[in-house]
């Protein structure tokens, strides 16, 4: 089992930035992959960014391409995903999640093992 908290969610103008965290416990967090997602009132959950287990690779949402960038820190079992240029359109709930190993990084939300209980991002024009 793995426990996912995220923190850093808020309210912020549009063009401004935040970082998101995501504290992994219970298992060997390089053991997986994780990825970020979002979900705005009445729409269904998105890909945001992904991130292999030793950060190598990333992949990113072309909505969100070159103003976000997912990286992760093994030592701290922690994810981060840095959001600029902030969009009022980026609003919605933010979710990190953690995929078991296997042969490529999940980009889907039904890949996704464990889920964290998600941060509010509010971003007002």
């Amino acid at each position: 089992q793995v426990q996912l908290v995220e923190s850093g969610g808020g309210l912020v103008q549009a063009g401004g930035s935040l970082r998101l965290s995501c504290a992994a416990s219970g298992r060997t967090f390089s053991n997986y992959n994780m990825g970020w997602f979002r979900q705005a009132p009445g729409k269904e959950r998105e890909f945001v960014a992904a991130i292999s287990w030793d950060g190598g690779r990333t992949y990113y949402a072309d909505s969100v391409k070159g103003r976000f960038t997912i990286s992760r820190d093994n030592a701290k079992n922690t994810v981060y995903l840095q959001m600029n240029s902030l969009k009022p359109e980026d609003t919605a709930v933010y979710y990190c999640a953690a995929a078991r190993l296997r042969v490529g990084v999940p980009l889907r939300s039904r890949e996704y093992n464990y889920w964290g209980q998600g941060t509010q991002v509010t971003v007002s024009s």
